[in-house]
């Protein structure tokens, strides 16, 4: 039976006939409620035709996380009087509870982009909204742009809702082709926010690690709100091991303690979202809590201020979660938890002055995480390179390069991007490229059962309680009675049935089974002992263990989970198995090399005849005769990192180098650019024949530079010739001295003592550039600077001969400068000659 009463009291109600009129008229809608209006719940069944308004249509709504599609999916059919699997229905992943008779169902991003890659044309479903949108996930991003691609091309019939709970929808409304903006207001009561910053400043976080001293002060303000307000607490944290420390802090409290995350038993989801029995609540729970969700009996809301978002380091191959400060976004969505059912507080546990430093909204997941998965989908869908996609922001270039690098070396994608029969197969596993690969090849060396126990493993981080032994946690598992082992049995059903039939599994040992499917995944961070609990990885990136790890004496290793803090040089190994060096090798082999190698080290040509994988060295011995042109290139690469003081510079060769930029600067071409930069790039124009001929860095030493430089000057057109007319060495003054011009700065200038310029009213110039004029006392210490000779003579020269020429008698000083003879000399010299 129609709960009516129920459906009549949501917000989003008023705004349906206008939906309703925006999917009639154009097919596509972008719909605005704020959390608690109703649009998970009643949109989907009011569109389906469910509530006796308008014909039955088949509805999909696609939600950003597993928690999220059960919950909303039981929530409608609790609103039909019904149980989830008739009319409505939901789909995640491993777990199907829908029929025949389905009518809505409620999906995860990631199971939809599975069936658009089946069928594309999404036979018999009718409409689709994607829930949460604003979250910017990248398989919801995805989803979008596939559906858009489908209403183009094949169903101008289907329709398409992005659904928002904030008001942020112009790029989405763009997005979907101008498409209307429907907004819903919500019924919300006032929050009042109270700022509750630690008394003492805390470490910001970092990698994984949040502060002890936050998660200690987040629990006191949890006993805080209770011991404040009325109703039940709920409480905002990064990630579930925040999650754990903080319910042990609040033991005793009085309040029962529960803990929501996407990891979390779904009978303690459901008994969140059954709301309180009596006695009041501390809800412990990530940001899957934000949205989608709602939790009865709420009045209160403790902020962390924290959340979790991935980061990639591509240059190391390291990929993982990382703590972050939450967006204001997130802030609104999280104090708006507090006021869905009365007044309420939020407890904030920062300054009120960050507030406004922290970030609008969440980085889009597009810009920051691996995009392996994304780039493997697109060239599923046939556009390798996600150039047609409509997507709000296009993925990064160094991200794709990468993700592409990775897909190759999977054999999912071929040379020019394309996919392969493996990689469409890869994709329909329901798990990243990397790991897909893993249980592909390793059920094939393996068995089926036993690679997808790692793979299992593998795909879900095990708790922290398991340790850091990938094989000692498959066996923890294995006889485990916690939510998380109940989990992984059942993926381990899952990708059982992917692979059936494939190999038998041999001989191999657990432990070298663990220790091959971890390397298959991750073969890039294969790793040698470098000793003492250090480790070099194929990519280059050191490793550690923690001291206490039964790891440290492997020989190698397969590591399966790595971060690395801000400030460290190498990374922490959080999960990894024992491999041997033929396992290694087998898994990386892709990366293996042999051949000479010629490199610029520690300040010096080495030329060695290697065997490496990546960065490991296996086998290393001296070359007596490099190639010549490697040789050359290690020169140059010592050039480029320790520069071209290098080479042989006297006095004379730095000075003509100065007066050729000078030149160039000035006059542009033919003159020659001779910074660094534009020398490094034309080496073979100006150093040779020496540098072919050089061998070592003591043969660069002995390169003039100076006359290397000459080469450059612009022969061919006849103006090299006119070098010391246009940019002379030196410069003959009144006296009959040649003066060094210095050009250094950004004037040339000219150094000369005021006697020797007597006479000269024009400043000399160079290339037509006045030269800056330091006019120097008697003993040559500097008197004036001028670029004006005439009018230096005529106002400052008073100055200067009133200063100096009582500290300088035998030196002429007449009162008009402009009209005696320059001399070097002193006035008795001067009247002897």
């Amino acid at each position: 039976m129609i709960r009516t009463e129920a459906l009549d009291l949501l917000p989003v109600r008023t705004a349906v006939p206008t939906l309703r009129r925006a999917l009639d008229d154009r097919g596509v809608a972008v719909l605005c409620a704020p959390p608690g209006t109703g649009k998970t719940t009643l949109v989907p069944l009011v569109l389906a035709g469910l509530t006796g308004e308008g014909p039955v249509r088949r509805v999909v709504v696609a939600e950003p996380r597993r928690i999220a599609a059960r919950a909303a999916a039981r929530r409608m059919a609790w609103l039909l009087g019904e149980q989830p699997g008739g009319r409505i229905g939901f789909t995640v992943r491993g777990e199907r509870v829908a029929g025949r008779d389905t009518v809505v169902e409620v999906v995860t991003t990631g199971v939809l982009l599975q069936r658009l890659q089946r069928d594309q044309e999404l036979a018999g479903v009718d409409m689709v909204i994607i829930d949460e949108c604003h979250e910017r996930h990248l398989d919801a991003d995805t989803v979008a742009a596939f559906l858009l691609d489908v209403r183009e091309a094949i169903r101008p019939d289907l329709r398409l809702v992005a659904a928002s709970a904030t008001t942020d929808a112009e790029g989405w409304a763009r997005l979907l082709g101008d498409a209307p903006v429907v907004e819903a207001q919500g019924v919300s009561y006032p929050v009042d926010v109270v700022w509750a910053p630690p008394a003492r400043p805390v470490k910001p976080p970092h990698g994984m690690r949040v502060d002890p001293a936050l998660l200690t002060h987040v629990a006191a303000t949890v006993r805080r709100a209770l011991g404040e307000r009325e109703g039940d607490v709920l409480c905002f944290l990064p990630g579930v091991g925040e999650i754990s420390r903080v319910a042990g802090q609040l033991a005793g409290a009085d309040a029962e303690v529960l803990q929501v995350h996407g990891r979390a038993p779904a009978a303690v989801q459901d008994a969140v979202l059954a709301g309180s029995s009596g006695g009041r609540r501390v809800i412990l729970a990530t940001s899957v809590a934000e949205s989608s969700l709602t939790v009865p009996g709420v009045r209160a809301v403790v902020d962390s201020g924290l959340a979790r978002e991935p980061r990639t380091d591509h240059a190391r191959g390291l990929s993982a979660l990382t703590t972050v400060r939450a967006s204001q976004a997130a802030g609104r969505q999280r104090a708006g938890r507090a006021g869905r059912e009365a007044p309420g507080a939020v407890y904030r546990c920062w300054e009120q002055a960050e507030d406004g430093r922290l970030a609008r909204f969440p980085a889009p997941e597009i810009k920051v995480a691996d995009l392996a998965a994304f780039a493997l989908q697109a060239a599923c869908w046939g556009d390798p390179g996600a150039c047609s996609l409509a997507l709000l922001d296009p993925p990064p270039a160094g991200a794709m390069g990468a993700a592409r690098e990775v897909l190759e070396a999977i054999g999912a994608v071929d040379a020019e991007g394309r996919v392969t029969a493996r990689g469409v197969r890869m994709s329909r596993l329901g798990l990243h490229p990397r790991l897909a690969r893993a249980l592909l090849d390793g059920a094939e060396e393996a068995g089926a059962r036993r690679a997808a126990e790692v793979v299992a493993l593998l795909s879900e981080e095990p708790p922290r309680e398991y340790g850091d032994d990938l094989a000692a946690a498959l066996r923890t598992a294995r006889r485990g009675q916690d939510g998380y082992a109940a989990r992984w049995k059942q993926e381990v059903r899952r990708l059982s049935s992917q692979v059936e039939g494939a190999g038998s599994g041999g001989s191999r040992s657990d432990d070298a089974v663990v220790g091959l499917v971890a390397a298959l995944a991750f073969p890039e961070r294969v790793a040698r002992a470098r000793g003492d609990g250090a480790f070099l990885m194929v990519s280059g990136t050191g490793a550690e263990l923690r001291d206490s790890s039964r790891l440290r004496s492997a020989p190698w290793l397969a590591v399966a989970v790595a971060d690395r803090p801000s400030h460290a040089a190498s990374a922490r190994v959080r999960l990894a198995a024992v491999v041997d060096e033929p396992t290694a090798l087998l898994a990386a082999g892709h990366l293996r090399v042999r051949g000479e190698e010629v490199r610029w080290v520690d300040g010096e040509v080495v030329a060695r005849s290697v065997d490496r994988v990546g960065a490991v060295e296996l086998s290393v011995r001296p070359l007596k005769q490099p190639d010549p042109e490697l040789v050359r290139g290690a020169l140059v690469e010592g050039l480029r990192r320790e520069g071209l003081g290098l080479l042989r510079w006297t006095r004379d060769s730095e000075q003509f180098r100065l007066r050729l930029a000078f030149l160039h600067r000035v006059l542009g071409g033919p003159w020659p650019d001779v910074s660094d930069e534009a020398l490094l790039a034309e080496t073979g124009a100006w150093l040779e024949p020496e540098l072919s001929r050089a061998r070592r860095r003591s043969d660069l030493g002995r390169i003039d530079a100076g006359q290397a430089l000459r080469r450059l000057l612009p022969w061919a057109t006849g103006e090299a010739v006119r070098l010391d007319e246009l940019a002379p060495e030196r410069i003959e003054v009144p006296s009959g001295s040649r003066i060094r011009v210095e050009y250094g700065g950004e004037q040339p200038v000219l150094a000369v003592k005021l006697q020797e310029l007597f006479g000269l009213s024009e400043t000399p110039r160079v290339a037509g550039v006045p030269v800056l004029v330091h006019l120097l006392s008697p003993a040559g210490r500097p008197a004036a600077v001028t670029a004006d000779l005439a009018s230096f003579w005529q106002d400052g020269y008073k100055a200067v001969r009133a200063e100096l020429r009582g500290r300088y008698p035998k030196h002429p000083w007449p009162e008009d400068p402009t009209t005696v003879q320059a001399t070097r000399y002193t006035s008795a010299r001067l009247k002897r000659s």
